[in-house]
Formats: C-alpha cells, structure tokens, sequence
C-alpha cells in the first residue's frame, strides 16, 4: 500500500481514519476535519480535500449524527449515499452514475460511512458529498462543502543537463508528492530498463530516446514518454488509454508517433495474440488477423497520426491495442499498455416495476457501462415490432409472453439481450408411470423464458434449496410425497406454477405392533395394533401360531375377555401389491392363582424322621406360597415345599398352605399324624391279622367254585357222544336219491 502526505497536516488527517487500497495512494491536503450541521443534524468529513495518482484506489470518510426523536417521532436513516452531480434538483446516487460502473463501494458501519473509488481516473476529480435520508418528512440531510478529490498523472522532470557529456538527470513527478520508499519503474523507448525506490534516474541520455516513469503497481498509468534532447525522439503517445463501445459499432483509437530515423515498418497489434510481449516484430498486424478480416482499416490522415478503426464490433475485441514502428536498426518497444477497448452490449434494466393480476408495469432502461450511454439515441423493439421511442427510457404495460429489446439507432441489427414478460410456469414430472420409492425422478419447471429466470422450488409451504430449472430426486422416498410448486422471476416480476403431486409408491414398511393395555388381566379387553406406512395402504393379518384371526384394511384385532390359554406370541403381517412384512408381539396375561393342593411326603410319617409338604397352584405372575399350622398365628414358613427335618408327636396337627398374588388369595389344608416307634409295630401286626381273617373266606369261596366248575366239565363231556350218536341215526334214516 503506497500513502503519501503532503504535510505533517496530511499525517494528522490519515490518523483520523482515510485508508488507500494496494498499489494506490493518497495524499491529503487539509488537516482538519469538518463538521456542518444544526440541530443534531450533521455531517463530518475526515478531510475535505484529497490527493490521488491515476489508477489508485481513493477511500473517502465521513460520519454523521441526527436527533434520535423529533416531532414525537423515532428517527431512523432510511438511505445513505454519496453523489456529485444533480438531476431535477435531486442528488444522484453515484452508484447509479455509468462513469463509476463497477468502480465504487459504498459501505457503513453504525453512523460512520467511507465511499471506495477504485482505477481512479482524471476525470474523477470533483466534489464529492454524502447525503442521509430519514423517515421524518424534513429529516434529508447533505453535507457541505464536501470533499475535493484531485486525481493527477505522473510526468517526467528534467533536473539537470550537460549537454557536452550527455549526461541527465531526470525525476518522475506528480502533483501529489511521492513519497521516498515508493518503488519507480523507469522506461527508455518503451522498455523496461530500471526499478527502485529512487524518483531520479541518471544516464548519458541521446536525442533519438525518450522516457517514461511509472508507479509500481500501476503500470498501466505511466506517464507521457518525453524527449529530453529536442523534440524529435522516438515515441509513442495514445490519444485514450480507455476507450468503451458498443456492440455492432465502430471505433477509432489513435496515437500520435514520431521516429528519430526513417521508419521502415508500421502496424497495430494485439499484445495477447502471439508471442510477441517482449517482442512486437513477432506480433501480428491486425490487417493480416482473420478475426478482423474486413473490419479494420488503419488511417493516417497527418503525419504522425496513426488511426485503428475497427468496425461490426463484437465482445471478443475487447482488448489492449498498442502500435510499433521500426527503423533499420530500432523498434519501439512494448512494455507499457497502449489502449484498451472495451465492447458492450446494451443492457435492459428494469426502473419501477408494478406487478398486477394480468399484466405488469415498467419503466425500462436501456443501459450501458459505456459513460456515453446518456448521449445517444436508442430504437425499442417490443414483440419485434419498433416502439416509436427514442429515448433511453420506455415506459408501458407487459403481458405474458411480451418481449422487449434495446438497440443503438443505426445500429438495428444488435439489440441488446431480451426481457421477457413471464408466462405463468408448469411443472412436469419424469418420468410420467407410478413412482416408486428408491427410483430416479424429475420435477421441470417450464417458463418459456427466452432470457434469465431464477427458480425457487416449494414443496406446499416449504422452500426447497434448489434453485434450477430442475429438481431431482436421485433416489426419491416416500418422505418426498407431496404437492410441489416452482416459481419463475426475472426483471419483470414473479409468476407461480400450479400443485403438482408426487405419490410415491412403496411396500409396507416393517409393521410396528403394540398391545393395549399394557399390563392384561384374564377377563378384560385386550386390544392388539398393526401399523405400517406403505403406499397404497396395506392390508393386515393377524396370526395366532398358524391361524388367521383377523384380516382387513385396518390393523386392529380386540379379545373381548382374554383367557390364560390366550397368553402366547401373535404375528402381523401388513401387505400391498408391491411387498409384505411382518412383526410379532407377545402376549402376557396375569389370571388369579388356582384352588392349590397339597401333599406330604413321604405318606407314613414315623417320628424322628424327614417331612416335605408340598402346595402348588397355577397362576401368572407367579404366586406366593405361605404355610399356616392351625391355630397358630405366625406362618411357619414361605414358599412352595415346607420341610420338617426332625419332625416329633408335638408336630401332629392340621398345616395349611396360603396362595396369594395382587388379586386374591386361596387356602389348602393338610392333616398330619406323627405315629411313634413300638405303636408301629402293633399296628402292623393288626393289619397283618386282619388281612389274614379277610382272606380266609375269600379262599373258601374260591374253593367252593372250583369244585362246582369240575363237576359241570363233566356232564359236558358226556353230551357231545350222544349228539354223535344222533346225528349218526339221523343220516341213516335219510333216503338215498
């Protein structure tokens, strides 16, 4: 960054808050800020006057204050922006000014505001003012006197001359002072020969040289080349180093030259077009170029005039020009830029624009960067058709479909890119069979737009992030069903499609089951649900093992009073054309315990011995288990086998089991006689004697029929003999035949 002062002033005004770009500089030339204001309405500029070099980038500052209430109304700044010209009595924004087209920046932070001019130009030099408006009906406020930009070239100083030994000093020069550690490119004939902090350059200097100096950074902005020994050395001087123009236009760009010797060879070239940068006798003459093929013709109408006309301009010729000459033994050479042109073409902006049901209102402009726009004469064509308006502004009511253009009068051929007044957009899907989930589909929004549009997708009221023509679903899901719309805007407004909706077709998903309630009691309503997102919608089947419960669209199945022998796992399956899936749940349900019962073991109980009473009951959840001796309070024991491991006389008693759970409880009782060791024995005997006593007569009853049976098995084998006999006397009295 190269800052230069003028004056210890200038350093104090710096401090205040003025900066410069890379490869520009300043320099200030008065110190003290200035404030003008009344009320609490005012304006205060770091500095009122500036100092720059060509080509540089200038930051202008300035802060302002208003009252934060008046008229019982909250003040609020509205708008801010600097100008230097008026148009109707009204200040014009310099953003809106062509000449600044691209080059300006206006930025604030709070109440402090700076103004950016980049590529500085002579033409800049002015006064420059900031200006707020406020939401009070009186509250717009412009700063006075301003501030003075001064923007100025560098030239070439002799300092000193010898002109018996040749030997020159010279000094690169600018109204703004240089400082001392700004780096110097010094230039001999157009060539590059020295670069350093030192604004002087010594050398035997001769008749035919000249020299140019420039500021590093900003080799485009040289100075004038000079002659330091006469006026006839060899130079170069461009008429513009810019020149803007039109497509389908001409131009002329034209230097001045003189050669010290005869000149043997003169042309015009494009530096970029062949290998030629250091060396322009390798470059090739615009006149043998097929890009220019009957373009360009290169006039002299003076001597030491040289004129490049290049006609039909098109963008591509926009380029750096430069022009060379040679003698028997020089060439001047190519290390500073000639002049660039640069080709536009006429732009339609859009002034005020009012957007109604059928139709839209606008007032176009038909714009340029070119800084010449204001001063020509346009043509309008609206639906091809020629409007009969010259002006550079156009004004009329648009319906869908309408087309308008800008040309230069004369120049019919070249209308400037079209706006197009939007038809309300459609939305088509790709591709147009069902959709399903996981394939590839696209949503086009279709405008007819025959120029830009930018493209918003909503799907209802959600906007989408795609911003194209298009949007795609790579792998479109069932979550991206829904109805779509797209909106299509340019300059002209904004115009919204009608709903589209996407159905994407898929198979269920996996079924989610559950079971209401959650905790089931045998006899109450118990509800079983199958739920599964698929497209169409699926059917369900409830299974119970393998068989089917429940079928139908809807997945619910209800026990109306649920049994214990219900308790197991239950599948649902939900299906459409597309797949199936299933899931399964278990089902628990809690019944009250059983009537318990009881055992002993083992069955006689001698004293002394070993005791296990059992008590078991079906129940869920499973039940607690108490064992109770008859009349006695407190439970001898818990759980389902109580054992008694010495078990004695005193133990002989009724003992019950208690069976309870949440929703009731049940008793069993169990009587037990404990016998001692010699009553045993007798007991035994007794019953070995009546066994005895019973079987005696059992045993002469079977006696009895035993006898009976062999006397009867007698008689019976008397009886065949004597049938024997009969049947024999029977065939003998029979006749024979």
């Amino acid at each position: 960054m190269l800052t230069l002062f003028h004056s210890t002033e200038d350093l104090r005004a710096a401090d205040m808050g003025l900066t410069t770009s890379a490869f520009g500089f300043i320099v200030f030339l008065l110190s003290t800020p200035v404030v003008q204001g009344q009320n609490d309405w005012g304006v205060t500029y770091t500095s009122t006057q500036i100092c720059a070099v060509e080509g540089s980038t200038v930051d202008i500052h300035c802060s302002y204050t208003y009252p934060s209430r008046q008229d019982d109304l909250d003040i609020k700044v509205e708008k801010t922006f600097w100008f230097i010209n008026m148009l109707d009595n009204e200040p014009v924004d310099l953003r809106t000014d062509s000449k600044y087209s691209g080059r300006v920046k206006h930025l604030c932070d709070k109440n402090s505001c700076f103004l950016r001019i980049a590529d500085l130009r002579q033409r800049d030099s002015a006064v420059y003012r900031f200006r707020f408006i406020t939401n009070h009906p009186g509250g717009r406020f412009t700063g006075s006197p301003g501030v003075t930009l001064t923007v100025t070239d560098l030239k070439v100083k002799v300092i000193q001359t010898s002109y018996s030994s040749y030997w020159t000093t010279l000094r690169c020069k600018s109204s703004c002072r240089l400082p001392g550690q700004t780096s110097i490119i010094w230039y001999k004939n157009n060539k590059k020969i020295q670069e350093n902090t030192e604004l002087h350059y010594s050398d035997y200097i001769y008749s035919h040289d000249s020299f140019s100096c420039a500021i590093k950074g900003l080799e485009d902005f040289p100075s004038p080349p000079v002659c330091v020994r006469g006026e006839n050395c060899n130079r170069v001087i461009y008429t513009e180093r810019s020149i803007c123009a039109f497509k389908g236009s001409s131009v002329n760009i034209s230097c001045t030259y003189n050669s010290y010797y005869e000149v043997t060879s003169k042309f015009w070239f494009r530096p970029e077009r062949g290998p030629q940068w250091k060396n322009p006798s390798q470059s090739e003459d615009l006149l043998t170029d097929s890009q220019y093929t009957g373009r360009v013709q290169v006039l002299e109408t003076e001597r030491g005039r040289s004129t490049l006309r290049i006609t039909d301009l098109r963008e591509t010729d926009s380029a750096q020009y430069q022009f060379t000459f040679t003698t028997s033994d020089f060439e001047w050479g190519s290390s500073l830029p000639g002049t660039t042109l640069t080709v536009t073409a006429l732009q339609v902006h859009v002034i005020r624009l009012t957007v109604h049901q059928s139709y839209t209102e606008a007032e176009l402009q038909c714009h340029s960067s070119c800084s010449s726009v204001a001063r020509l004469s346009y043509v309008w064509f609206k639906n091809g058709q020629k409007v009969m308006k010259e002006d550079a502004l156009y004004k009329d009511n648009f319906y869908p479909g309408d087309v308008i253009c800008c040309v230069l009068k004369g120049h019919e051929n070249h209308c400037s890119p079209s706006v197009y007044a939007l038809k309300v957009p459609s939305v088509s899907v790709s591709p147009q069979s069902e959709i399903m989930e996981g394939s590839s589909v696209t949503l086009t929004c279709n405008s007819e737009a025959q120029s830009a549009v930018n493209y918003t997708w909503y799907k209802k009221n959600q906007t989408l992030l795609n911003k194209e023509p298009q949007l795609v679903f790579s792998s479109i899901q069932s979550s991206d069903s829904g109805e779509f719309y797209c909106s299509a805007e340019n300059e002209l407004g904004k115009k919204t499609s009608p709903y589209i909706n996407i159905n994407v077709k898929h198979p269920p998903n996996l079924p989610s089951v559950s079971v209401s309630p959650s905790e089931i009691v045998e006899g109450s309503s118990v509800t079983l649900t199958c739920s599964s997102d698929a497209n169409p919608a699926a059917n369900y089947t409830w299974y119970k093992g393998n068989q089917t419960i429940h079928h139908g669209p809807e997945g619910i199945y209800r026990f109306t009073s649920i049994r214990s022998k219900d308790k197991r796992t239950y599948n649902c399956k939900s299906e459409n054309q597309y797949g199936d899936k299933s899931s399964s749940i278990s089902v628990d349900v809690h019944y009250r315990p059983n009537l318990p019962s009881v055992s002993v073991s083992p069955s006689e109980i001698v004293e002394g011995s070993s005791v296990k009473l059992t008590c078991s009951s079906d129940a869920n959840p499973a039940a607690n288990y108490t064992w109770y001796k008859e009349n006695e309070e407190s439970p001898k024991a818990s759980g389902q086998i109580f054992t008694i491991t010495d078990i004695r006389a005193e133990h002989s008693g009724n003992y019950y089991c208690v069976v309870q759970d949440t929703t009731g409880h049940y008793n069993s009782t169990l009587h037990l006689i404990v016998v001692g060791g010699k009553s045993l024995l007798i007991m035994n005997i007794i019953r070995l004697t009546l066994v005895v006593l019973m079987l005696i007569p059992l045993f002469v009853v079977s006696l009895c029929l035993r006898m009976k049976k062999t006397r009867s098995l007698k008689t019976e084998l008397n009886e065949p003999v004597e049938m024997i006999e009969m049947r024999e006397t029977i065939e003998n009295m029979n006749p024979v035949i």
